[in-house]
């Protein structure tokens, strides 16, 4: 892609230095949001090489193509020596300086060697900074020892960073990691973001895990302090982190004023080997299984024995939520070793079912993907049959003719690489009772093996038209979960035209899971695990999606 690697200036070479050596300048910049709520934003790296006692002693900056140049608090300089990972660990602060001005001019004093030396760039954003907006920097001249001054031409294809927010980093609130994302907006146009807020440690369940929400009011610009939407304590006597709850997924009714959450809540631990229930639990036990793995879960009902489907409510547009009900042996067949929820969001159907995406593992412990709903309003809860099999987390949208499209990680994905890697999808048009393949199924949308996220956003163009697409987010790799990118359907997931992709963010990811929801008429919003933050807001006009005949 012309933006995954984009070497922003050609590289430049000065020769009849002393000894035959020559000076190189190199400048690089990558597709990497830039946060607000975090300190120190990489956007622009420097590789310097020349000749022992050189020093590159002065350096103009630009940063032409910013949106506005108050949104810039501070500029960061940092020494990253021979190192050119994109990373400020261990790296050396060379200066601090506040930014006002577009052109800016910094002095150093800063050695070259015939290696290369490193150097990032990082900004810190004002708070007010809108999430419309962009920042770009580059370097306009190096002035070094000897009177060379290199200047490289301005190049206008340069990376323009999109601005974002940290919603939830590493350490926030004292909690060790953040994963598993959701994202819904309410009825009244809160956003609320769901996670996983993994207390002691990253590690999946089983863990002292609760589900975390944060909420904003102002479009994603700001968000509230942290509340917890599912957390089930010290039930039965164990230490919390024998009762961990995880994988959430959101739903927003449409007809009413009700918000769900749903989760995965393991309670003790089973011994792999003896399939029983680990005895004597305490704080200072080390005893841990997943709920995945085999034994992790076993069949039947008992709380200590199998996986529990948890359900919380909220009537005051997610503010407080309900103590959770358990609709295990409501939904779950007696053998099935795991039934839970997908992580992501839900849908409310045209004709006001409430639809949750779920996941589980049959009695012969092979995953597969299901659909949970209920037609009364949230007050009974039925599970689909299967859809497919050897497939886990998914998430799904009603096309225009009724029928529900299930889009699924598939668990094929981790070795096959072929022309065949893609997403599996299926469609039912009896919810759930019987499954179709799509003429999209494994192919159309490549991954890594991870989760994703897919909605169908409706909104009003220029000529008062109602119009819909469907919008799709993961890592757009077969190898990796990096490249977090969004794409657009306009044919009810038939086509993902390359034209309409928008790459976000193309680092290794910190996770890979992503959850997106429609904003208004025009925009989107995505919770991502993202390169620069566990938990990372981005807000997408329709515009950057190549969509421009929107209100």
């Amino acid at each position: 892609m012309k933006r995954l690697f984009n070497t922003l200036l050609i590289l430049l070479t000065l020769l009849g230095i002393a000894f035959g050596q020559e000076i190189k300048v190199i400048q690089k910049s990558l597709q990497v949001p830039v946060l607000k709520n975090k300190r120190l934003n990489p956007v622009l790296q420097l590789h310097l090489s020349g000749q022992n006692r050189l020093k590159a002693y002065q350096m103009v900056l630009d940063f032409k193509g910013t949106s506005d140049m108050g949104d810039v608090d501070s500029l960061f300089i940092f020494d990253l020596g021979q190192d050119s990972t994109w990373t400020l660990k261990d790296a050396q602060l060379l200066q601090r300086t506040k930014v006002v001005k577009t052109r800016l001019v910094v002095d150093l004093s800063l050695s070259l060697t015939s290696e290369k030396k490193f150097l990032m760039f990082a900004v810190k954003l004002s708070e007010e900074t809108s999430l419309n907006h962009q920042i770009s920097i580059g370097i306009e001249q190096v002035i070094f020892s000897n009177g060379t001054t290199l200047m490289p031409p301005y190049d206008t294809s340069r990376i323009k960073h999109r601005v974002g927010v940290a919603v939830r980093k590493a350490g926030d609130d004292g909690i060790a990691g953040y994963r598993i994302p959701g994202l819904a907006q309410t009825k009244d146009g809160a956003l609320l973001a769901i996670y996983d807020a993994r207390r002691e440690s990253r590690r999946d369940l089983q863990g002292d895990i609760d589900i975390g929400l944060s909420r904003s009011t102002d479009g994603g610009n700001s968000w509230e302090p942290m509340r917890i939407a599912l957390d089930m304590g010290t039930y039965g006597g164990l230490p919390e982190k024998y009762n961990g709850v995880s994988d959430a997924c959101i739903l927003v009714d449409q007809f009413s004023k009700e918000i769900y959450v749903a989760g995965c809540w393991m309670y003790g631990v089973i011994d792999e080997k003896t399939r029983q229930p680990v005895e004597g639990l305490q704080e200072n036990s080390v005893a841990w299984n997943h709920q995945w793995r085999k034994n992790g879960s076993l069949p039947g009902f008992d709380i200590a024995k199998t996986s529990q489907f948890l359900l919380t409510k909220s009537t005051d547009d997610g503010k407080t939520w309900s103590e959770p009900i358990n609709l295990t042996k409501q939904i779950k067949k007696a053998e099935w070793h795991l039934f839970a929820p997908a992580p992501g969001s839900g849908i409310t159907l045209q004709d006001g079912t409430l639809v949750f995406p779920t996941q589980g593992k049959d009695e012969q412990q092979q995953p597969f993907s299901n659909i949970t709903y209920s037609k009364d309003r949230g007050k009974t809860w039925h599970a689909s049959k299967p859809s497919f099999s050897n497939t886990t987390e998914n998430m799904v949208v009603q096309l225009k003719d009724g029928r529900i499209m299930q889009n699924m990680r598939d668990n094929r994905n981790a070795t096959d690489k072929s022309d065949k890697n893609g997403r599996a999808i299926f469609t039912t048009k009896d919810l759930g009772n019987t499954w179709q393949e799509h003429s999209s199924h494994h192919g159309a949308l490549i991954e890594p093996r991870c989760m994703a996220s897919i909605i169908r956003h409706n909104y009003t163009d220029t000529d008062g038209k109602p119009q819909s697409i469907l919008v799709f987010s993961n890592p757009n790799s077969k190898y990796n979960r990096e490249k977090m990118t969004i794409k657009v359907s306009f044919d009810e997931g038939k086509t993902w035209p390359k034209e309409n992709w928008l790459l976000l963010d193309v680092l290794p990811l910190q996770g890979g899971y992503s959850s997106l929801t429609s904003m208004g008429n025009d925009s989107i919003g995505i919770l991502y695990e993202g390169s620069q933050a566990q938990m990372t807001f981005e807000r997408i006009s329709l515009r950057e999606l190549g969509i421009t005949n929107t209100r």
